[in-house]
């Protein structure tokens, strides 16, 4: 609501002027009225905080006191809890990624043992001398793709490649 317009339905409503209720009214002070000093003044022991201790200046909405300097500090604890735990969390991390590492290379090296040990990443099968294996495969590699179109030979290796296909998965009867 806006304070220039009121509610149409409180416009409706009439207003009265009731004798039993007063409005509060000024108090009058007495010519010995002392003003508050501003500060308060120094405590009747003697013994004042500021010697000793720090005077905590900044308060909180929720009534608690501090010195900037214990603010700092704690922010500063808060600050290196934080990293700590961000480092924890990090290492933890660290430590669960190696731990799968760690089991994905053991099922890798049960599927296939001493495969993951050695350097050689490329398996050859081992040629028996004299064997016509190498004899076939040499005119075939030096074949071309164009030549297969003009009515060239059905590879033999293409063949056997089919046939161990089929043997390794299975026929699709």
């Amino acid at each position: 609501m806006r304070d220039d317009r009121t509610h149409p339905l409180l416009a409706q409503v009439p207003l009265t002027v009731s004798p039993f209720v007063s409005l509060p009214t000024a108090a009058t002070l007495p010519y010995t009225y002392k003003t508050m000093p501003s500060t308060l003044p120094p405590p009747a022991s003697g013994v004042t905080g500021a010697s000793d201790e720090k005077v905590k200046y900044v308060v909180a909405q929720s009534g608690h006191a501090a010195h900037p300097d214990d603010i700092v500090a704690s922010c500063k604890a808060l600050q290196a809890y934080l990293a700590k735990l961000q480092d924890d969390s990090e290492r933890a991390l660290r430590e669960l990624e190696d731990r799968i590492r760690a089991r994905e290379l053991a099922e890798k090296r049960r599927v296939a043992p001493g495969w993951l040990d050695s350097e050689a990443r490329l398996l050859e099968p081992e040629r028996r001398p004299g064997s016509a294996g190498a004899d076939v495969a040499r005119p075939l590699a030096e074949m071309s793709i164009a030549d297969e179109g003009r009515g060239g030979v059905i590879s033999e290796m293409a063949v056997d490649q089919g046939v161990e296909l089929d043997r390794a998965f299975g026929g699709l009867r």
